[in-house]
């Protein structure tokens, strides 16, 4: 029985638990038998709550069979990424200094996916403060591909992605700043979105690069994001950056239809760098939507190789300022040693941070110092305007931006970090995403000779939610 219902996406699942096929408990049973099994090889976690996740699910069944619970997620277990704020459930960040703190509330989007009845199974694994694209720099250990353990599951929200590959919970939350959700999502093989910015509260979101980051829905399908999407967006006068949407009925676009659509295929993403069996992979998708109806063009976007530079000196500039708080003051990791005030902070962020986080904070401090602020800080912002003016561009012609989601499948574990400007580059399709405030999706469109999976990323303008939940779902029953 436990083996059938780990079978189930979210969605279904959801229904099962409504018409009492399945109850709560035995989800979550099924969940945590499976982490049993599995988490010792894949480190996809960094918290597990087996207690509360059982007495959550108690209360939900409870609501459920008095009525007072009708949402479509309702006894589904998930999955937090470990920057989300969880009240009196340890929240990380995958950093040793934040390894013990318990935060006294909870993130907005956690908070809309409790009211919904969702239970909490624990906070997954992710590159140190979101910085990273391989989930190795995590104080907590690597987390594995469940399609390869040799390979890394794609950052930062690789222990979200590997979990939901791996059937450790039905779905998962993940933050996305330069790709963190569809980079690791095209290489677990599952469904990633990342929303228009603004769409989802970042209220208890530990920032990272506050002008880019943004809450998005981690699943096995298309439906089951459009879904968790539908239940996380709302407006939150706690995130000064928080939209009021009213076209957030997200789960109405899932129509097998795209005739007439016009998509795009930008001639920059497939230039050198790109690994044959992805493009091949990719471009065979495009068919698939032309097959459908859809209209296919090639064009030139322009901008893509000036994306890179551009997002690193901005996220690097935002996390320089963002993770100042970090000082072993009020709360986190404090250094034994002492030696007065100044050296208490030095030594408290220098062995609280990892190399990568302390490389990123140097890199922002030395871009928003006053000898090259206007060098590179300015100029970045400048460049930023201009990739969003040539998006704009492109979407007055097309409705979808069609694309891969990475250069190439699921690095080795340990290839990426001796070389970190090959990992940066690895974001190339999805930082410009970011930079524009824009909607992607990342879905499974093929393997490659060694079985690890391909994503293609299809990209919407600002609120576009719609168009692109509505073509992946196309390609998806195809």
């Amino acid at each position: 029985m436990l083996e059938e219902i780990r079978t189930f996406t979210a969605v279904q699942l959801a229904e099962k638990i409504k018409i009492r096929e399945i109850s709560v408990i035995e989800a979550v049973k099924a969940t945590l038998e499976q982490m049993e099994h599995a988490e010792g090889l894949l480190n996809a976690y960094v918290t597990v709550d087996q207690e509360g996740a059982l007495r959550q699910a108690q209360e939900v069944q409870e609501k459920i069979d008095n009525g007072t619970l009708a949402s479509p997620l309702a006894g589904v277990p998930v999955a937090i990424k470990d920057n989300l704020c969880t009240a009196g459930m340890r929240t990380t960040c995958s950093s040793k200094i934040l390894e013990n703190f318990i935060p006294t509330y909870t993130a907005e989007a956690v908070q809309n996916l409790i009211r919904a009845g969702a239970v909490i199974i624990g906070k997954t694994n992710m590159d140190e403060f979101a910085m990273g694209s391989t989930t190795e720099t995590s104080a907590f250990g690597v987390t594995r591909n469940p399609s390869n353990f040799a390979h890394v599951p794609g950052g930062s929200s690789g222990g979200s992605c590997a979990a939901v590959a791996a059937r450790e919970c039905f779905y998962a939350l993940g933050s996305d700043t330069g790709g963190s959700i569809r980079q690791p999502s095209s290489f677990c093989g599952v469904t990633g979105l990342k929303p228009t910015y603004g769409t989802v509260s970042r209220y208890g979101l530990i920032a990272y690069g506050s002008s880019l980051d943004q809450i998005g829905p981690i699943a096995r399908d298309v439906a089951d994001c459009a879904a968790i999407l539908e239940v996380i967006a709302s407006y939150d006068k706690k995130d000064s950056t928080s939209l009021k949407r009213g076209d957030t009925d997200f789960t109405s676009a899932l129509h097998d239809d795209v005739k007439g659509m016009k998509i795009g295929i930008p001639r920059d993403y497939f230039g050198e760098g790109l690994n044959p069996e992805v493009k091949d992979a990719v471009l065979a998708a495009a068919r698939v939507f032309e097959e459908k109806g859809a209209v296919i063009e090639e064009f030139d976007l322009s901008l893509v190789e000036y994306a890179i530079p551009a997002y690193y000196v901005i996220a690097c500039a935002e996390a320089s300022s963002n993770l100042a708080r970090f000082d072993g003051v009020k709360y986190g990791y404090r250094t034994p040693s002492d030696g007065g005030l100044h050296q208490m902070y030095k030594k408290s962020r220098s062995e609280g941070f990892g190399s990568e986080v302390k490389r990123r904070i140097m890199l922002g401090s030395f871009v928003l110092s006053s000898g090259y602020y206007d060098a590179y800080y300015l100029k970045a912002l400048r460049t930023k305007a201009l990739i969003k003016q040539a998006f704009d561009r492109a979407f007055q012609k097309y409705d979808i931006i069609l694309g891969p989601t990475a250069p190439t499948t699921a690095p080795k574990i340990g290839s990426s970090l001796s070389d970190p400007l090959k990992m940066y580059l690895g974001d190339i399709y999805t930082i410009s995403v970011n930079l524009a405030g824009l909607p992607a999706i990342s879905i499974p469109c093929g393997q490659d000779a060694q079985g690890l999976p391909i994503g293609l990323q299809l990209i919407g303008d600002c609120f576009q939610e719609k168009k692109i939940i509505q073509a992946a779902y196309t390609y998806e029953q195809a």
